[in-house]
């Protein structure tokens, strides 16, 4: 985790300068960026570890760029807004955000943040494959493919959504109750109970569009499981 590139997406430059200076102070790298073009510029270039993303920045906004990035990379993304509203929470966490932050903040909380999505990333991996049908998990890459005859198709996951798949791989057949699948996989985070439905959502999605159906159905009550046992 240290030394880990921390991009800054901030157009309020006291608000970047605060970020910045607690980010250094626990050996973080930053970079800035004041608008959403330039954010998708150095993400290009620079490939950070982390980005901290505003919603409200100028030329693109934030959730533009998040849209943007979901569609060429998987890089742990935390949203800053000074929107408190539910509806805006959720609509980032459906993008593919992992993480939520609420102006004012406390950077310190900020920076805790930081450390535990990459932690979640960096710090738990494991040495192993688990397959599935078709579907392939690889728990040392972070990195989840659809391998039909050897024709091997990447899956483009946010952190939240591998780890859900990371989780729920290992017990196809079990129903998994929404608290649990938000304790297990988004401890550290304040997201909503029901956002684990617009997670599954988008695995669900991710997975038919490459001709994979009948994974996460949701089980009355309870929650979802990972497939139907036959």
């Amino acid at each position: 985790m240290d030394n880990s590139l921390v991009l800054i997406v901030e157009d309020e430059p006291a608000i970047a300068e605060i970020l910045e200076g607690y980010l250094s102070r626990e050996s973080f790298r930053t970079v800035r960026a004041s608008d959403g073009e330039t954010a998708l510029q150095h993400h290009a270039q620079l490939k950070p570890d982390l980005v901290l993303l505003d919603v409200r920045i100028p030329k693109l906004d934030g959730f533009t760029v998040l849209t943007r990035l979901r569609q060429v990379s998987s890089t742990p993304i935390i949203m800053l807004t000074a929107v408190a509203d539910d509806l805006d929470r959720l609509s980032g966490l459906r993008l593919g955000a992992d993480d939520y932050v609420v102006k004012p903040f406390n950077p310190q909380e900020v920076v805790a943040r930081v450390k535990a999505v990459l932690r979640r990333t960096l710090g738990e991996r494991h040495d192993a494959i688990q397959r599935f049908r078709t579907l392939e998990v690889d728990f040392g890459s972070y990195s989840a493919v659809v391998d039909k005859g050897g024709r091997r198709t990447p899956l483009s996951l946010t952190l939240s959504e591998f780890r859900i798949l990371a989780h729920m791989i290992r017990h196809p057949g079990r129903a998994f109750a929404r608290a649990d699948i938000l304790d297990a996989c988004l401890p550290d985070s304040d997201a909503l109970v029901r956002t684990v439905d617009m997670h599954i959502s988008n695995l669900r999605r991710k997975l038919e569009d490459l001709g994979e159906k009948g994974f996460f159905p949701a089980v009355r009550g309870i929650g979802y499981r990972f497939f139907d046992p036959e």
